[in-house]
């Protein structure tokens, strides 16, 4: 502190007013003796971390007001932070001083091989003389900004890794739980990364780490040791794995277990790997999630545990890898969390305290509380008030004292309607904004998040392999924390460890467990391509930078419809449509998940084609006949490609078009490519067989069913040709693409 003599330890020797640096096998760190970052520099290539010009401190304490009785009379009562201006090392523990001298923050500091933890210990002050008249613990601080340093910026920033890289360097300031605030702030060339210590999560004993290595690589490595040493999900190990690439076969809704035998021929038929099996496949289930929490097994699952041992079991058997979808943080509002009493531990966005007792009677209309109901929901589901284990709709407020609600219904959702004392405190549900809005958000704060999460680690302990974590926004503030939280107080009860896990929400500390980051909802196929543009394409390279892929589903394999009664048809799910996705997916090092029914997979006429290509593709990447040049290409969204086999029987790739064929009533897909001085198109008619008439001359085309394959007659007929039009067939012309344009425009079915 200024005026005292600080005295650091550096190297081992003591100095008076020295810097006091901290170092590892990879990086050296050092701070004057002002608290200030000065420099981070990794031995390996000398670089430099730091941003230049920035002078920053390490640390500095943040309160709602100023706690002091002086200060809080000088100063205005507002949110205020207070950096650090000093600094000491003593032992393990760096010791830091404010201007204010009113009390001090220690942080102990482990060195490891591969990283540097900090731990804030304590505020260490002396209450005799000063503070004796104060009843309450100090500082009375919000938060403590226990780590930050500003680094230079670099090619790639992951904002949910929260780590600076590039060739030369990887610098990360990591949470090392879910507790600490991990964030950043922008300055011009220079991202501060930080790590906040939250009054009321963990002030006192949040955990958080630096990680700098020369390049990408050494930083994974680095980070797995960090996993490795804190018993954390183990993060890397997933992303090294070849298995968080694979494509995902997702069982759908419908799926039961006497479909097993179907799931894996047809997994199979498309080189699938990974099955998905949601919650809905094992346990009852109601629409919009209504009964989860209850997780009772199906009637299909009769002897429960044993049962989907069997069903896991058969999958195994045939070489794949099963995961389990659920949604860990609803609770159904038609599961007994909620009917006939619901439980206290359900979240609610607003607290109330009633004014004045309400009876047992259903016919009170009014429910008056103290606190003001301005901005309280007004969107129909949304409208639900608990009180005790009632839950209560209105239809209206006054924001002005007296406060009421209106319009009031007794007993919803099935909860029994209860006398409720002047004084009780209820507020208002936290009712799931997806969906027929038919559940609800645990409270976080309590124990119900682990109650459910045991209920549901009981069917993934029965032999799944990996997870996806659905519903993961519903939890309530803070969201950095409690995203994350939940996810690991589920993760925690899983054995083995999945391999990977994806999920429809996250934040810094869900990096160790998301290796597949998150998918995204299902898009019709008329929009499919527009979206996957829009969305997981958009994603790709945003989410690499947090060196991690992507799930570019959800897809959903649809059947085609024909137009009638006046209702639009639909092309139905078709090749061209997952060959985009799953090429561009391929070119990320990414993969897909894709929505299955068994039944639609034995119904649509071109799941063969369909499937078959989506082997081609998994077998590309598998053997490592991917060759890297086409990475660039295959990444330019704005052109679509197909892989193909040629008289060799490698693969190839090439770039094709769409042309126009058919009709709304019976689409035909054609895509037009050139390779070795001819044309090609590639067609096929989405709904069913028959034939395709073309106003073509006989001669001018070439017909097989493999791009190298065997030839396929051709029929004049009418001043044209007559080919057949169904599966994936291959025209070979010496035709201008204008001239099979032409031709394929003007063509019609003949059935």
């Amino acid at each position: 502190m200024k005026g005292i003599a600080a005295v650091a330890l550096v190297a081992g020797s003591l100095s008076a007013f020295a810097d006091v640096v901290l170092e590892n096998m990879d990086c050296r760190l050092t701070v004057g003796d002002d608290a200030c970052v000065k420099s981070l520099v990794l031995k390996e290539n000398g670089e430099e971390c730091i941003s230049a010009g920035q002078k920053m401190p390490l640390l500095s304490v943040t309160q709602d007001r100023p706690f002091d009785n002086e200060l809080k009379l000088i100063h205005p009562n507002k949110r205020i932070e207070y950096p650090a201006n000093s600094m000491r090392r003593n032992g393990d523990l760096l010791v830091f001083g404010f201007e204010h001298g009113l009390y001090e923050a220690s942080v102990r500091v482990k060195t490891s091989p591969r990283y540097i933890l900090f731990t804030l210990e304590d505020f260490p002050f002396e209450r005799k003389g000063s503070y004796t008249y104060l009843r309450m613990d100090i500082p009375r601080a919000a938060s403590c900004r226990f780590l930050q340093l500003p680094v230079r910026e670099r090619k790639n920033f992951g904002n949910w890794l929260n780590a600076c890289w590039d060739d030369r360097a990887a610098v990360c300031v990591a949470g090392a739980s879910p507790h600490p605030d991990i964030d950043h702030d922008d300055l011009p060339g220079a991202k501060v990364l930080y790590a906040n210590a939250i009054a009321g999560i963990r002030l006192r004993g949040a955990s958080a780490a630096i990680i700098a290595e020369p390049g990408r690589e050494a930083f994974l490595d680095a980070m797995d040791s960090f996993e490795r040493d804190l018993g954390l999900p183990r993060g890397v190990r997933s992303r090294r794995s070849q298995v968080v690439k694979e494509p995902i076969f997702h069982l759908a809704w419908d799926y039961s277990p006497a479909q097993t035998d179907d799931a894996i021929e047809f997994m199979k038929k498309g080189g699938f790997r990974l099955v998905t099996m949601s919650y809905s496949n094992i346990f009852k289930s109601a629409p919009s999630w209504g009964l989860c929490g209850d997780y009772d097994w199906l009637d299909s699952i009769p002897n429960g545990e044993s049962d989907l041992r069997s069903i896991l079991d058969k999958f195994h058997a045939a070489g794949m890898y099963v995961g389990l979808h659920t949604l860990h943080s609803h609770i159904g509002l038609k599961s007994r969390y909620v009917t006939p009493v619901a439980d206290p531990r359900l979240n609610k966005t607003r607290r109330f305290t009633l004014a004045a007792p309400l009876s047992s009677g259903t016919n009170a209309t009014e429910i008056t509380v103290f606190e003001s109901t301005a901005d309280s929901p007004m969107y129909e589901p949304c409208r639900i008030l608990q009180f005790g284990g009632e839950l209560m709709s209105y239809e209206s407020y006054s924001d002005q004292p007296p406060y009421r609600f209106f319009g009031v219904k007794r007993g919803v959702h099935a909860t029994r309607v209860a006398a409720h004392a002047y004084g009780e405190v209820g507020g208002i549900l936290d009712v799931s904004e997806y969906g027929t809005p038919m559940s609800c958000y645990i409270d976080q704060n309590t124990d119900l998040q682990d109650e459910v999460a045991a209920k549901i680690a009981r069917a993934y302990n029965c032999g799944y392999d990996y997870v996806y974590l659905d519903g993961s926004e519903g939890v309530n503030p803070p969201f950095n924390y409690h995203v994350a939280n939940a996810q690991y107080r589920y993760w925690k009860l899983l054995k083995p460890e999945p391999l990977f896990g994806e999920a429809a929400a996250k934040t810094h500390f869900g990096w160790h467990m998301l290796a597949g980051a998150n998918a995204f909802d299902t898009f019709p196929p008329e929009i499919f391509k527009a979206n996957l543009r829009a969305y997981p394409f958009r994603q790709a390279p945003i989410t690499q930078q947090d060196m991690t892929r992507v799930d570019f589903g959800w897809w959903y394999f649809s059947l085609p419809k024909v137009p009638k009664d006046g209702k639009p048809g639909s092309m139905g799910t078709q090749a061209d449509l997952w060959e985009y996705g799953v090429s561009v997916a391929t070119a990320w090092d990414c993969a897909a998940s894709i929505l299955m029914q068994i039944d639609a997979l034995k119904t649509h006429p071109r799941t063969d084609d369909i499937f078959s290509m989506m082997k081609r593709w998994a077998d590309v990447r598998r053997s490592g006949k991917f060759r890297e040049e086409w990475r660039d290409e295959l990444k330019d969204v704005s052109r679509e490609h197909h892989l193909l086999v040629n008289a060799k029987g490698d693969y190839e790739l090439v770039r094709y078009d769409q042309i126009l064929a058919g009709d709304d009533a019976r689409p035909v897909r054609a895509f037009f490519f050139e390779k070795d001085g001819a044309s090609w198109v590639l067609y096929w008619n989405c709904t069913g067989n028959g034939r395709l008439w073309l106003p073509l001359e006989m001669g001018k085309i070439e017909l097989f069913d493999e791009f190298a394959g065997k030839p396929v007659p051709v029929t004049a007929r009418d001043g044209g040709v007559v080919v057949p039009a169904g599966s994936r067939l291959y025209m070979k012309s010496p035709l201008s693409r204008k001239e099979l344009s032409d031709a394929f425009a003007s063509s019609r079915i003949d059935m």
